[in-house]
């Protein structure tokens, strides 16, 4: 008679992964309590309504690349910066056509940098959700 010798199976790593879960679900809690949530009392405004006009300040770039400021044409960026002080120099914001291809905008935001601005920083449109 044959006796066939059977093998203890092995054991499932269910230890370990239990500790891998745990130690996320520890994560997920602290990380999702970071920010807590705005005051019930609080309403927020709401932007629907409003006329969209750009700053006065900025510098409005049209589709075929001629540049405004208060509605008054800009030969070029040079020009424009030499209105500006210094402080207001340190942040100095365009406001592109949408239409406008990237290669004129691009030019124009190197050709600010290169006059003296700061930081050229795109006033845009939100996207709505």
């Amino acid at each position: 008679m044959r006796t066939k010798t059977i093998k203890p199976r092995a054991k499932e790593p269910t230890i370990a992964l239990i500790n891998i879960v745990f130690l996320m679900l520890i994560f997920f809690m602290i990380a999702g309590t970071l920010a807590g949530p705005i005051d019930r009392k609080v309403s927020l405004i709401k932007t629907t309504d409003i006329d969209g006009r750009e700053p006065p300040d900025a510098l409005v770039i049209y589709a075929d690349g001629t540049l405004h400021l208060r509605g008054v044409i800009v030969t070029d960026a040079t020009a424009y910066l030499a209105e500006l002080t210094t402080k207001e120099r340190a942040v100095v914001r365009i406001v592109p056509d949408r239409d406008l291809p990237a290669h004129k905008l691009v030019g124009i935001g190197s050709a600010l940098r290169a006059a003296g601005a700061e930081r050229v920083m795109l006033v845009s449109e939100k996207a709505l959700p």
